[in-house]
C-alpha cells in the first residue's frame, strides 16, 4: 500500500546519509589516491579533486532502501548487481581499469537482476503489428535487457562531463520515475526511486560548480545501473507504461548523446570508445556558455522530456501520442545529426574530472 509519508521519509533518510557521508568520503578519496589531477585540457577543473563521491550516494540509497524498500527477489538481484558496479567503480577511480574489463564486469552485474526476473518481457507496438498492441520477446528478453542496462549505465557515465551534470540529470530522471510509480500504483518502485533521488540530492550541494568532490565512475556507473534496472521494473512492467516511448523520453538525453557519440566516432574513423569534445555539454561550453549555464540548459531539456513522459501517463495517451512524439523527436534529431557529426573530431573529451587521469573511455565521454 502506498504511503506518501513513508516515501517522504525514504527520501529524507537517503538525503541525510548521502549529505553527511560526503565529507568523510572526500577525505578517504585523498587518503587512498582516488584523486583526479588536471594534467591535460580534457579536465575543466584547475586543482586536484577527490573522486569516489558515488560512495556517499550509494550509502544513502542503501540505508534508505534497506529500511523502506521490500527486498524481494528482483530487488535483491538489483542490489547485488549494484554492489558489483560500485566495487568496479572504486577500482576504476583509483587505478583506471581497461575499457574491455569494465564492459565485461558490467555485463556480469547486469546478469544478476536479469536472472532475478528483472526483464523487458514485452514492448508496445502499433496495432498493425499485433492486435493487442504488445509484442512478447521470449528468449530475446535476456539479451535486450542486458543491452538496455549496459547502455543506460554507460549513457549516464558518458554524460558525466560537467560539475553536477550527471547527478542532476539522474535526480530529475529518478523523480520522474517516482511520479509515474505514484500515478500507476507501483509502491516498491516509488520507495526505491525516492531513495535514489534522495541520495542524489544529498550529494549535489558538493557537486555543483565549482565541485568540491566528483562522484567518479563509482557514482556515474551506479546511477546509470539503478536507473536502467528501476526503469525496467517501473516502466516496462506497468500495464499503462509499457510503451518504449516513456523510458526513452525519461532517459532520452543521455541516450541520444551516446548514440551521437558512437555515430560521430564511426564517421571520423575513430574507435567508438575514444574520447572527444563532441558531446552536447562540450558544445554548449565551446559555444560560449559557462559550466553553470550549460548544465542549466541540459537540466531544462531533461525536465521538458520527463514532463512529457509524466503527461503521457497522466492523460492515458501513451500509445498514439507517444508514437507521434517519438517520430517528431526522431525527425528533429535526424536534422541535427549532420551538425553533430561534423564537429566532433577533436582529440579530447573536456571532462570536468569525474574520470581518473589516464583513464580510458568505454564508459566515459
Amino acid at each position: 500500500m502506498m504511503n506518501n509519508t513513508s516515501i517522504l521519509f525514504t527520501f529524507i533518510t537517503a538525503f541525510a546519509v548521502s549529505f553527511l557521508l560526503t565529507p568523510p568520503v572526500k577525505k578517504l578519496a585523498f587518503k587512498i589516491g582516488a584523486v583526479d589531477v588536471p594534467r591535460d585540457n580534457r579536465r575543466m577543473h584547475k586543482k586536484p579533486t577527490a573522486l569516489l563521491g558515488g560512495l556517499a550516494i550509494f550509502a544513502g540509497f542503501l540505508v534508505a532502501a534497506l529500511i523502506f524498500v521490500p527486498i524481494d527477489r528482483p530487488f535483491r538481484g538489483i542490489l547485488l548487481g549494484s554492489i558489483i558496479i560500485i566495487i568496479m567503480g572504486i577500482f576504476d577511480d583509483i587505478y583506471a581499469l581497461s575499457a574491455k574489463l569494465k564492459l565485461i564486469i558490467q555485463i556480469i552485474a547486469a546478469l544478476f537482476p536479469v536472472l532475478s526476473g528483472v526483464r523487458i518481457d514485452m514492448i508496445a507496438v502499433p496495432k498493425f503489428i499485433d492486435a493487442y498492441g504488445y509484442l512478447g520477446l521470449g528468449y530475446f528478453s535476456i539479451p535486450l535487457t542486458i543491452l538496455w542496462i549496459v547502455g543506460v549505465t554507460n549513457a549516464i557515465n558518458l554524460l558525466d562531463g560537467l560539475d553536477g551534470l550527471a547527478c542532476g540529470v539522474s535526480s530529475i530522471s529518478s523523480v520522474t520515475i517516482l511520479c509515474i510509480a505514484l500515478l500507476v500504483g507501483e509502491p516498491d518502485i516509488a520507495f526505491a526511486t525516492a531513495a535514489l533521488a534522495g541520495a542524489c540530492f544529498g550529494f549535489l550541494p558538493y557537486n555543483f560548480n565549482p565541485a568540491k568532490l566528483f562522484m567518479g565512475d563509482t557514482g556515474a556507473l551506479f546511477l546509470g545501473f539503478m536507473l536502467s534496472t528501476l526503469s525496467i521494473q517501473g516502466l516496462f512492467k506497468g500495464y499503462a507504461v509499457i510503451s518504449l516511448a516513456v523510458p526513452f523520453l525519461i532517459l532520452g538525453l543521455p541516450l541520444f548523446d551516446t548514440a551521437f557519440a558512437m555515430l560521430r566516432r564511426a564517421k571520423n574513423h575513430k574507435p567508438i570508445m575514444s574520447p572527444d569534445r563532441g558531446h552536447l555539454h562540450h558544445r554548449l561550453v565551446d559555444a560560449g556558455l559557462s559550466q553553470k549555464q550549460a548544465v542549466t540548459v541540459i537540466y531544462v531539456m531533461c525536465i521538458i522530456l520527463c514532463a512529457i513522459a509524466v503527461l503521457l501517463i497522466w492523460t492515458g495517451a501513451v500509445s498514439p501520442l507517444a508514437i507521434l512524439i517519438v517520430l517528431v523527436a526522431f525527425a528533429l534529431f535526424m536534422t541535427l545529426i549532420p551538425k553533430m557529426l561534423n564537429g566532433g573530431d577533436k582529440t579530447d573529451d573536456g571532462k570536468n574530472g569525474d574520470e581518473k587521469t589516464g583513464g580510458n573511455e568505454e564508459t566515459k565521454g
